[in-house]
């Protein structure tokens, strides 16, 4: 397995791979759990060749504590990314190998990324979708993967795509769950042990109460600070604030 943490060098790797050969991505920012796992193992199945990037993207992040404190796990992901059989890790080291413009230049959707998250993140999304289109314009992939947990996410990207006639199929992957029902996020290492009892709460809530406005008050009874809870074109999509951490979910209705 290769490491790189140039933009050079990872070029150069990638036209060294032979024609006709495809190439699945897995762009991810690292502190790997077994949703991401699941992801790669899909692009193995799928590709001759698999390429895996971790870069904790500054531009989406409109909170500075929450990127300070983002957890940082590069020797396990490494060690994930061996163990599933990926070719190649794409780690940039420094923000300016993937923003050379420092930032100048920036895609925006002007409709959905105003909603939900995006309505109480400003400018996340153009961090993700600009990052995003730099990555996939890098790896020339056949295939990327994206898991429905981040839905909002994913369909801003399968969109993007479209709408730049990017050559990539974006390919959604189903969220992966603990036991509890709680969606696997590289944030969940950041609760308290009362709130792992509490955050499986979310997925039951947005499962099992029918009514928005019951869910809701259902939520903040228990301890949550609920950013929002929409349901919009066939889904329910909910992000609420346990402590100091931020989830996210949504379910298909």
């Amino acid at each position: 397995m290769k490491v790189f943490h140039t933009v050079k060098s990872f070029q150069e790797w990638r036209a060294s791979l032979p024609l006709g050969k495809t190439v699945g991505f897995v762009p991810t920012m690292g502190a790997l759990h077994s949703g991401h796992e699941s992801l790669l193992q899909y692009s193995v199945k799928d590709n001759d060749f698999t390429v895996l990037s971790i870069f904790v993207n500054p531009t989406q992040f409109n909170n500075a504590d929450d990127l300070k404190h983002y957890p940082k796990t590069f020797e396990a992901d490494l060690a994930m990314a061996q163990k599933n059989g990926v070719d190649a890790v794409f780690a940039p080291d420094q923000m300016e190998e993937l923003y050379p413009d420092q930032y100048r230049y920036q895609i925006t959707e002007s409709e959905f990324s105003k909603k939900l998250c995006g309505a109480h993140r400003p400018g996340h999304f153009n961090g993700v979708l600009s990052v995003v289109m730099k990555l996939l314009n890098l790896a020339d992939a056949t295939r990327a993967y994206f898991g429905e947990k981040d839905h909002q996410q994913l369909t801003l990207i399968q969109g993007m795509v479209e709408a730049y006639f990017l050559k990539t199929k974006i390919i959604p992957c189903p969220t992966v769950r603990e036991e509890s029902g709680l969606a696997k996020s590289s944030r969940n290492v950041r609760l308290t042990p009362d709130e792992l009892n509490v955050a499986p709460k979310l997925y039951e809530t947005i499962t099992t109460v029918k009514d928005r406005t019951a869910a809701i008050a259902r939520l903040t009874e228990l301890g949550f600070k609920v950013d929002y809870l929409e349901d919009h074109q066939n889904r329910r999509y909910v992000a609420a604030h346990l402590g100091a951490v931020r989830l996210i979910d949504n379910v298909a209705l």
